[in-house]
């Protein structure tokens, strides 16, 4: 069996992925507060898991293999939402829920086995903060919050690595009155009227954002499970206080062990090598690019290129050429079934998840492919198959990602031809044929470029093949 060798944020050391149950590997991420549309950065965590998701499933079974992501619909930013647009805060939830779904499948995210909501686990948030308060790690305030003591438990810190100053320095703490301690987070607060609450034996109110993902992990996964990821700019507070809690909760308050054994945390996204703002007018969302013409596969091709513990830098550039690369790979497919991906690219990817090293070794599966179309039919459908497997096991040339391929194949036709008419007009020095076509490009909505690496032709939002019939 291949071994997965993962970076474990917790002990800041790659180690053997020992699951506790083979026949049962668990893994929870965290996933959005679904209040607007989720941008570029956020589909990194989304592509890296997924990509490890299917790693466990190639090499323990389909059926082996649980995924938790879970949506965070009550918070106060969905509640702002709400009061701004005069919508109802479930209104707001189930449409952008239903967004981000969208998009994430658009960028060849499989659906995990289970995406709670929230609002769906109260009674057992509820549940846990009354035990946490019965064993002395939380106190209620007497005015409807209820609180955990961050000093009864010793381990606190020990994931991030932070000292108590820079905690505190750092801490995007709730504020809540009569904290006994300024690390202190709250677990559940009390709502007003117009804000989203249920009954507890606190008085009505809603539960602090950190408690959720603890209480839908212990419910779907139990105490102890296998994997717990997300983006580096979760892992103090927000992991911080879900270990804290959950190890409180299940008895290991001394020791620190239980709830996740292997922690993943992938590093943050740049556009155009700065960082991604509305004030450097470089912010965007997934659903933007996807309607600029950017596939969901190119996306998910330009972030596969990084190591998922590196800065990932998104440009135009980097888009352009997955797009062409994308293209040169699918227009050889021959409808031959995928069989077993290549080991060399098992190997990469179960090497901390080295999607930039699995993509090498994808390309060189691909050119010993092209080799053997000139050889044997037999050994060329062999190599096919399993490239096919082997792309596939990154999510790239799936049947459900080809839709841009199809609509893209007259422009891409049209633009293979007037590059072997420009090689033509290179040999016998007669420009004329290029030029008209040129100009033909143009009047159907082709853009026409000039880069450090020559011409550049993109398919305009306008672009007609209908008017490039009979050209040539």
């Amino acid at each position: 069996m291949t071994t997965i060798r993962l970076q474990n944020t917790k002990t800041r050391k790659r180690e053997d992925f020992i699951p506790i149950d083979p026949k049962n590997v668990r893994m929870y991420v965290c996933g959005p507060t679904v209040y607007d549309r989720a941008h570029i950065g956020n589909a990194r965590p989304v592509i890296v898991f997924d990509v490890l998701y299917r790693l466990l499933r190639h090499v323990y079974g389909a059926d082996h293999v649980t995924y938790v992501r879970n949506f965070t619909d009550v918070d106060d930013k969905i509640n702002a939402r709400a009061a701004e647009s005069g919508r109802t805060i479930q209104e707001i939830t189930d449409e952008t829920t239903q967004w981000y779904l969208d998009d994430m499948r658009a960028v060849g995210a499989m659906d995990p086995d289970e995406m709670p909501r929230a609002t769906q686990y109260i009674p057992q948030m509820v549940t846990m903060i009354e035990d946490l308060i019965a064993k002395g790690f939380a106190y209620p305030d007497g005015a409807g919050h209820v609180l955990f003591s961050v000093n009864s438990y010793p381990k606190y810190g020990a994931l991030s690595g932070r000292s108590t100053d820079d905690m505190i320095a750092g801490a995007r703490v709730e504020i809540a009155d009569n904290k006994r301690d300024p690390m202190d987070f709250v677990l559940w607060k009390p709502s007003d009227a117009d804000q989203p609450g249920w009954d507890s034996p606190w008085g009505r109110g809603r539960p602090g954002w950190h408690i959720e993902c603890s209480a839908m992990a212990k419910d779907l996964l139990g105490d102890t499970f296998d994997i717990h990821g997300g983006g580096n700019d979760l892992m103090f507070p927000h992991h911080e206080n879900e270990i804290a809690q959950s190890c409180c909760a299940s008895g290991h308050a001394e020791d620190g062990e239980g709830f996740a054994n292997y922690w993943l945390h992938n590093e943050m996204l740049q556009v155009e090598g700065k960082k991604m703002s509305k004030s450097l007018g470089n912010f965007f969302t997934v659903r933007d690019l996807l309607d600029q013409g950017v596939p969901g596969e190119v996306i998910r091709f330009v972030f596969l290129q990084t190591h998922y513990r590196k800065p990932m830098d998104w440009t135009a550039e980097k888009a352009t050429a997955a797009k062409r690369e994308l293209y040169r790979w699918r227009e050889h497919l021959t409808g031959v079934a995928p069989s077993l991906p290549h080991q060399s690219i098992v190997d990469a990817i179960a090497d901390d998840i080295n999607t930039s090293q699995a993509m090498y070794e994808l390309r060189v599966r691909f050119l010993n492919w092209m080799q053997s179309l000139q050889s044997d039919r037999l050994v060329s459908q062999k190599e096919e198959a399993e490239f096919l497997a082997s792309a596939q096991l990154l999510g790239l040339l799936t049947d459900e990602r080809a839709e841009w391929f199809v609509n893209d194949f007259d422009f891409a036709w049209h633009i293979d031809k007037f590059f072997k008419l420009r090689d033509q007009a290179k040999e016998i020095k007669d420009y004329s044929k290029v030029d008209a076509f040129k100009s033909a490009l143009l009047e159907a909505g082709v853009e026409v470029r000039m880069s450090k690496t020559g011409v550049e032709l993109d398919a305009g939002p306008d672009f007609d093949a209908s008017k490039l019939e009979g050209l040539l």
